[in-house]
């Protein structure tokens, strides 16, 4: 649905425009009393409301103010508005859901909530036509606004009820212990769950194993540079279920996965289906975790290789588990289908391993790294083009005699020819080695993120988490 606000009026007057501003810039100056407002005019019209306690309304008031912001925001900077403005309602619609609050009256809330701000839209204009008609110019932005915010609420409600449903997780989370521990389901109702999921005993079709965890409040701040909140509706069980249904709608072509919260983490089970891409669904869980993110969520998620068929699922989940290790502190996506082999070995290695570095090598790629890693990233493109120096020239945008200069160098500091096999294995273990330590002592790992942007091209280590 639309959510776009033009500044055009009936007359497209100047003093039409300036009304309009006015009235919008008074709102937000009056925030709080509106809410205020509302508020009471809700417990007043919707008995649902008058029985809640202190804490709920003031919950309810928050969302008001947040609602009622945004609403303005979008207004006064004549723009479309998106799910990032109304993130706050998904986690708010959840809360109302759990508190037992029926949907009619959830909705109504909205009703009541929008029919408080256009009567102050009313009041604020005055007597003047130019006020008037600046009035008018905004009701159909505010309707728009509130039947998108309110659509997306009721959804979330509703994706709460579905997944708080008894028999529904009580199904969901037997079926998931039973694959983990390497069984097959066996009664009708765990069968029938299982083929909704693309998990029936007999199928070979591949698919990958997903560990999720939320991290703390410090994590938040690193990211959000911020001062996340650290108490309230919006901690714990809230935010394990919000994180739980967005990564079940992660599945391919709008396929059901598996999803549950398992104690301190979220599992999910996503079947990738005939020709399915496993680094396409890596991708959309790594917008999942950027989306929670705008919510205040901030995840470790750990996904396993790919697997066929339902008997692989334990090991696949203790390589989800495992993997998370890989990550810095502020969380990040570990992807297995994203690493090589050979990748995943040098993250694996020990102190001993970088022992058995020749100590030339060591100090070149270190005074490389200083330097922009211009050396180290001539050996890889020299790797990647089977040894053609052109090729490599050409993959790293400058002249063949600029690499040759480069292969020169790297032999006079290393005594390692990269002609020959042996001694470019060397030196590519040696980067690998190198990658897998941190840049600094003082922040999370880096290893995974480094390894995986190698592989896809990215020369920006930070991008992946």
């Amino acid at each position: 649905m639309s959510g776009g606000f033009s500044t055009e009026t009936l007359t497209g007057s100047e003093t039409v425009r300036v009304q309009r501003t006015r009235i919008l810039s008074e709102l937000l100056d009056h925030l709080a009393e509106l809410a205020d407002t509302a508020v009471q005019t809700m417990r007043a019209e919707i008995p649902a409301y008058a029985a809640q306690d202190e804490n709920f309304l003031a919950d309810v008031r928050d969302q008001v103010v947040r609602h009622y912001r945004s609403t303005l925001a979008v207004m006064l900077e004549d723009r479309t508005v998106t799910l990032d403005d109304i993130a706050f309602a998904r986690r708010a619609a959840m809360r109302r859901a759990r508190a037992g609050l029926a949907l009619t009256d959830y909705i109504n809330a909205f009703r009541v909530g929008q029919q408080v701000f256009w009567g102050s839209v009313l009041e604020r204009a005055g007597h003047s036509a130019a006020g008037h008609e600046a009035a008018l110019s905004l009701a159909a932005p505010i309707m728009r606004f509130c039947d998108f915010a309110s659509t997306h609420a009721a959804n979330a409600y509703m994706e709460f009820q579905h997944y708080a449903a008894a028999d529904a997780v009580r199904e969901s989370r037997d079926l998931l212990e039973t694959l983990l521990a390497g069984g097959a389901p066996t009664r009708s109702r765990q069968l029938a769950a299982a083929q909704a999921y693309g998990l029936a005993p007999d199928t070979r079709a591949p698919l990958l194993v997903v560990v999720a965890v939320l991290l703390g409040p410090r994590a938040l701040g690193a990211v959000t540079g911020g001062n996340p909140v650290t108490t309230g509706p919006d901690r714990g069980v809230d935010a394990r279920h919000v994180t739980c249904a967005a990564i079940s709608r992660a599945g391919a072509n709008g396929a059901r996965t598996l999803s549950v919260v398992r104690q301190s983490e979220i599992v999910a089970i996503p079947a990738l289906g005939p020709g399915g891409d496993p680094e396409e669904l890596c991708d959309r869980l790594q917008a999942v975790r950027v989306n929670l993110m705008s919510e205040g969520i901030v995840l470790a998620m750990g996904i396993s290789t790919v697997v066929a068929g339902t008997a692989g699922i334990p090991r696949a989940y203790d390589e989800a588990r495992s993997v998370l290790e890989f990550l810095p502190e502020d969380g990040g996506v570990a992807a297995l289908p994203r690493l090589s082999p050979f990748q995943y070995l040098a993250m694996r290695a020990d102190d001993t391993a970088r022992h058995l570095v020749d100590p030339r090598i060591t100090a070149l790629l270190s005074e490389d790294r200083a330097r922009g890693g211009v050396l180290t990233a001539t050996i890889r493109a020299f790797a990647a083009a089977d040894l053609n120096l052109r090729a490599s020239a050409e993959r790293l945008q400058i002249h063949p005699n600029t690499a040759q200069y480069r292969l020169r160098r790297i032999q006079e500091r290393t005594g390692r020819s990269l002609r020959r096999i042996s001694d470019l294995l060397d030196l590519l273990v040696a980067i690998a080695l190198h990658d897998s330590l941190p840049p600094t002592t003082n922040h999370g790992r880096q290893r995974l993120a480094t390894a995986t942007d190698e592989r896809r091209g990215s020369a920006d280590v930070r991008s992946f988490p």
